[in-house]
């Protein structure tokens, strides 16, 4: 059936591992002399952030904000955005995981218009441009590289979302070297949040097109060919560069056909509990697709080859759509993941809140291919919680 739709992504997508070493070439073409490079205390201490500045061997002035921290509060953005004003930089190099590329986005947005951080939540608030910005991931999860988004933790437990085409950077560098040291459990974590990325798109009910289909699909084949590898041969290089591929890919499908309940349901996990976001995904994946069974069946079943060569794609969609939720689920126990609430030593009578929190998500709920209400949300969380 022909459909009309809108693909936007990012200028230019560089994936080749040792890529890194062209960062200064890759900053004069687009005019940065003065970066500042945004990152986390995590890079700092595992010497990520030592090699980049190495690369650039003092041929520019450098600036660093290396505070940002998962979540990152609106004092986070500030804190940068003062410090990229007082030091006149002209572009911004996002380092880091998906919260501090979201940081270096909204922080070149910043420096170019007038409006403060309050008035561009939304979608499509931000008025005027962003300065250059190179984004260059150290997993392979958010896809943050290549999505117009950015999430900024606004009060105690709540976040929100600032959705617009500045957003996208210029250049997205996915180098494998950068990830060759990432623990098991963070390879299989943000490994799962991808994974998922491509799901919820591909189901997607708004904005579902041909190219995100395309997209998820060559997703879900790379990441869960090669997400198992990675995590137990943390130093395989070309299945390092397969999974950031992977999960830019998957980011991009996102990017356009949004995500569902599966992130309604995982951000209250991650705001009242601190559970990292792919962890909250792969907690709640599971129980969310049984529940769009009835209405996605059809859809799953297309995407079962793509994640598992061994699920037999004959049978009807209802059994196919089984099998693949059993295989999520039995790939999450062997990656070594907690697989339920309680082991995440959350207390049953929470459930409420968190349903009530997930209620809150209408800009991801919309996106479900079945209708969510506050029973669903709730049933869903108890059947994830456990025995």
């Amino acid at each position: 059936m022909f459909s009309n739709f809108q693909f936007n992504t990012t200028k230019s997508i560089i994936s080749e591992p040792g890529s890194l070493r062209n960062i200064v070439d890759l900053c004069q073409k687009l005019g940065i002399h003065n970066p500042l490079i945004v990152t986390d205390q995590g890079i700092v201490s595992c010497g990520l952030l030592k090699l980049l500045l190495s690369y650039f061997d003092g041929k520019l002035p450098i600036t660093i904000y290396d505070k940002v921290v998962a979540d990152p509060q609106e004092k986070i953005i500030n804190d940068a955005l003062r410090l990229a004003q007082v030091n006149d930089i002209d572009g911004v190099i996002g380092f880091g995981g998906g919260s501090s590329m979201d940081t270096a986005k909204v922080v070149a947005v910043l420096m170019k218009t007038p409006q403060s951080l309050a008035n561009i939540y939304g979608v499509d608030q931000i008025i005027g441009g962003r300065l250059p910005l190179i984004l260059i991931p150290t997993t392979a999860g958010t896809g943050s590289e290549v999505t117009p988004i950015a999430i900024i933790t606004t009060g105690e437990t709540t976040k929100a979302g600032i959705v617009s085409s500045q957003l996208l950077p210029d250049i997205a560098l996915l180098d494998a070297e950068l990830t060759l040291g990432l623990p098991k459990e963070v390879s299989a974590a943000t490994g799962i949040d991808s994974m998922v990325h491509a799901i919820e798109a591909y189901t997607s009910k708004i904005r579902k097109n041909p190219y995100s289909d395309m997209l998820a699909k060559e997703a879900l084949r790379l990441l869960s060919g090669n997400i198992e590898d990675v995590c137990t041969d943390g130093k395989n290089i070309e299945s390092r560069q397969n999974m950031l591929l992977g999960a830019c890919l998957a980011g991009q499908a996102f990017a356009n056909a949004p995500v569902a309940a599966v992130h309604a349901l995982a951000y209250p996990l991650g705001g009242h509990f601190h559970i990292p976001h792919g962890l909250s995904n792969s907690l709640v994946l599971p129980h969310v697709m049984r529940f769009n069974k009835t209405h996605a069946a059809s859809q799953y079943s297309e995407l079962a080859p793509y994640i598992s060569t061994t699920i037999n794609t004959q049978q009807n969609e209802q059994a196919t759509t089984d099998d693949l939720i059993v295989y999520i689920e039995q790939l999450i126990h062997r990656l070594g993941l907690p697989n339920s609430l309680k082991a995440m030593d959350i207390e049953q009578a929470k459930l409420p809140m968190l349903a009530k929190d997930a209620m809150l998500q209408t800009r991801l709920l919309v996106n479900n291919p079945k209708d969510v209400s506050y029973e669903d949300v709730l049933a869903i969380y108890q059947a994830a919680y456990g025995e």
